[in-house]
């Protein structure tokens, strides 16, 4: 396992990178220097950004932005229904817009991302438990609404937000979703993302599903997950990229039995194998492992088990990102604040502890993202001004030095590009 691990990381997300440099003449520049240092990676990892100035302190909130920064490059963003237009044609996008515990605003969160390099991700267009109660509960009043909803968005925030989840759990929270209709319409997948791909165009557009069903029903290509996805790509549905949360939302008494099961590498490599055959880029969309009691010995045990399913899943062809779920313990669903013994809360399943500090989860994701699985590269050119590198996929800023110049050049390293750069210096 460790080879596959090993071996896939370096297949999947690595290139070869050759570079030439020239004179303004356009004659090769031998012996030139060049020091190259990855900036940014391809690949995706993140969290939700949930707690965004929604906490107690400004101590606090100016501390979770910069844990946050420090570590990841994409950021999932909420637009639940319900909390986003509590009242309708009244939707509160603007960063003055009256607080909602756990929703920032979405001008504040693209702000932010903005400011800090990361990409921000929609969830979730169509999430059907954050229907507002002012909908009336019929398909075609929904669907109406909906459109509305989705034409809002589209001509506010399309260029600014690259990936939308348009569906959330249409197979998992079964009790949330039964009392509205549209749950029972038969189309409500397909209707979902024909309707985003007309005002989302060029957008990705992203399904995701719960932990149970996909990780926890795995049945061969007759897993459920699969199947719907499968049947919806037949009737014309544009899925750009296939969502897989990993909840492990297990009592401490259930934890062995659980963990027998989900932190097996062959299940983990046996369900992306078969979602990957669908030829469309993965995420793990939301991550929990819990420590359960923030004791030094579980702590430890935490940050061990997210190393392995971090390496496991970076290792995989199909994935394109990785986005854990709440950075910071206290924080969770259902609980109020700090509370240890309610909601998500119980299983103390962040990154950083209550107070802001480090986790060894939290360490040991920063050494994998910027030093495992960072490259930075010293190199001189041959006598035909030629050098080259391999590294992980990612934007890099090259410096180099000849005799008569010092300049510096970024250049992208990825599995789609023929990664041959010429820099006349």
């Amino acid at each position: 396992m460790d080879n596959r691990i090993k071996t896939g990381i370096e297949n999947n997300r690595k290139s070869d990178c050759y570079i030439t440099i020239k004179d303004k003449s356009g004659n090769p520049v031998s012996g030139a220097k060049i020091r190259a240092i990855q900036k940014n990676h391809e690949f995706k990892f993140g969290a939700n950004l949930f707690m965004l100035d929604e906490m107690e302190s400004d101590e606090k909130n100016k501390l979770y932005k910069e844990k946050f920064a420090e570590l990841f490059n994409i950021a999932t963003i909420p637009i639940y229904w319900k909390d986003f237009e509590p009242e309708k044609g009244k939707p509160r996008f603007a960063k003055d817009s009256i607080k909602n515990y756990r929703r920032p605003p979405l001008d504040l969160c693209l702000e932010y991302c903005r400011e800090n390099n990361i990409e921000p991700k929609a969830h979730c267009l169509n999430y059907i438990p954050f229907t507002p109660a002012w909908v009336e509960n019929t398909v075609e009043s929904q669907k109406r609404e909906l459109e509305i909803r989705f034409k809002a968005l589209a001509e506010g925030y399309a260029d600014l937000i690259p990936g939308w989840e348009v569906t959330n759990e249409l197979l998992g929270v079964v009790s949330l979703n039964k009392d509205v209709a549209l749950f029972a319409s038969d189309d409500i997948l397909e209707w979902s993302f024909n309707l985003a791909r007309k005002y989302f165009p060029k957008n990705k557009l992203i399904i995701n599903e719960d932990m149970p069903r996909t990780f926890g029903s795995y049945i061969f290509n007759r897993s459920p997950y699969f199947m719907q996805i499968q049947r919806a790509l037949a009737l014309g549905a544009e899925i750009d990229s296939i969502g897989m949360q990993y909840h492990m939302f297990n009592s401490r008494a259930a934890e062995p039995s659980e963990s027998a099961k989900f932190y097996n590498p062959k299940l983990l490599y046996d369900v992306m194998d078969l979602y990957g055959r669908f030829k469309l880029p993965l995420q793990i969309t939301e991550i929990t492992i819990p420590d359960y009691t923030g004791l030094p010995e579980d702590e430890d045990i935490q940050a061990e088990i997210i190393k392995n399913l971090y390496s496991i899943w970076f290792s995989h062809e199909a994935m394109e990102a990785i986005i854990y779920w709440n950075l910071i313990d206290g924080y969770a669903a259902w609980a109020p604040i700090g509370d240890m013994t309610q909601g998500e809360n119980i299983f103390r399943g962040g990154l950083l502890r209550f107070d802001g500090s480090e986790k060894p989860s939290y360490k040991i994701l920063k050494k994998l993202f910027n030093e495992e699985w960072h490259t930075e590269a010293d190199l001189a050119t041959n006598s035909y001004g030629k050098t080259d590198f391999r590294g992980f996929n990612g934007n890099y800023e090259l410096e180099i030095i000849t005799e008569n110049n010092v300049i510096t050049e970024n250049i992208t390293l990825s599995k789609k590009n023929d990664n041959n750069y010429t820099i006349i210096v």
